[in-house]
């Protein structure tokens, strides 16, 4: 499947701007902690997990409609998608393993069972695969439309399902490992903040699925321009209308933390990855975000290995600076130096891949049957 150069620069810009929250998060001197720079430092960085998770349903959409378009039947299509979620969720907890080991000294046990963001990718991505079955259709066309409906309707339910999930109706009964992955409490008495669970992350991979998609409508296919228009006029008014509902009078929930568990704040956050969107295909069908070499799209292909790779070096033990001790100017030449090195380890994944490539033997074609 040829790459979209757009979803490439959109992945890597989250990458981008993972690196700069996760590096002055974990390198600034305490007297940063509440000024401006870092307020805007954090505010950027509550944008990477949704574009990733928003990505990911894209991908699964784009692979599964051209799946279904070269005639793959539905369960083998699933099971593929379903395959490649668990083995990102198995990677996820590879990666816990992973950082316990090397700060096994320093951390608890429970740091092995955490929800992180690959736990919850793996985890969407197997949903997306059961969804994507279950709404297949007849025709290719109507299983496209009945699975862009089922992406709709699965994240408006994990959205609106969230606030109670993690206050009244929380599922206490539960192992708390299992209750994480349902709220984010972890080991503690309430859900964590800088937890992944599948409520309400989920849902930004099914509102991917739907938009990845519309990608294949009619439209999309033969008027490219307008159609990203109109997502972008799409996503700025869901910006508004999350707005609107927040001034309303009317409460639908006893207790709800906008910042984290709110439909509302789901609903903008929808609203800006739609813009993104459409300001990365303007940005890459001008060709100003490939013109030559472009760093961005580049981090964007390998971003699973520069995120694992990455967090070791700023939060870890082989953090090349000391935390909580650096100045700005020392925090920037840190993620400078964190930014060009993931950047080298892109490249040399791509070179290598590229090289395991082209010294695999062709693939024997199959002898056709002679005519009667």
């Amino acid at each position: 499947m040829k790459r979209l150069a757009y979803i490439d620069w959109m992945r890597g810009l989250a990458c981008v701007l993972m690196f700069q929250v996760h590096c002055y998060a974990a390198w600034l001197i305490g007297d940063w902690e509440h000024t401006r720079f870092v307020t805007a430092s954090r505010l950027l960085g509550t944008l990477p997990a949704p574009l990733f998770l928003f990505l990911l349903g894209v991908s699964v959409a784009l692979t599964t409609q051209r799946s279904r378009e070269k005639g793959m039947a539905p369960a083998a299509v699933a099971k593929q998608t379903m395959l490649r979620g668990g083995e990102i969720f198995g990677l996820g907890l590879l990666f816990r393993i992973q950082e316990y080991a090397l700060g096994h000294k320093w951390v608890p046990w429970t740091d092995l069972l955490p929800v992180d963001i690959l736990n919850i990718l793996g985890l969407s991505m197997a949903a997306l695969g059961i969804v994507c079955w279950l709404a297949s259709g007849q025709t290719v066309e109507m299983a496209r439309r009945r699975s862009l409906y089922a992406g709709l309707w699965a994240a408006a339910a994990i959205a609106m399902l969230t606030p109670p999930l993690w206050s009244t109706w929380r599922p206490r009964f539960l192992p708390w490992p299992l209750e994480s992955y349902i709220n984010g409490v972890h080991n503690a008495s309430e859900p964590q903040n800088w937890l992944f669970p599948i409520f309400p992350w989920c849902a930004f991979a099914f509102v991917g699925l739907a938009a990845g998609f519309t990608l294949f409508s009619e439209s999309a296919r033969k008027r490219e321009k307008p159609f990203f228009a109109r997502m972008a006029g799409l996503g700025a008014a869901a910006i508004v209308i999350s707005q609107i509902f927040d001034v309303l009078p009317i409460r639908f929930y006893a207790l709800q933390d906008y910042w984290h568990s709110s439909p509302n704040f789901f609903l903008l956050r929808c609203g800006v990855l739609l813009i993104l969107m459409s300001l990365s295909h303007a940005w890459c069908s001008k060709g100003w975000g490939q013109a030559g070499f472009s760093p961005v799209i580049q981090l964007g292909t390998t971003s699973l290995l520069v995120y694992w790779v990455h967090i070791e070096f700023v939060y870890g033990r082989f953090s090349i600076l000391r935390k909580h001790e650096s100045t700005l100017g020392q925090a920037t030449i840190g993620l400078i130096v964190i930014f060009l090195s993931m950047l080298a380890l892109s490249l040399w994944r791509t070179e290598a891949k590229g090289k395991t490539v082209r010294v695999l033997p062709p693939q024997t074609r199959p002898v056709s049957a002679p005519a009667t």
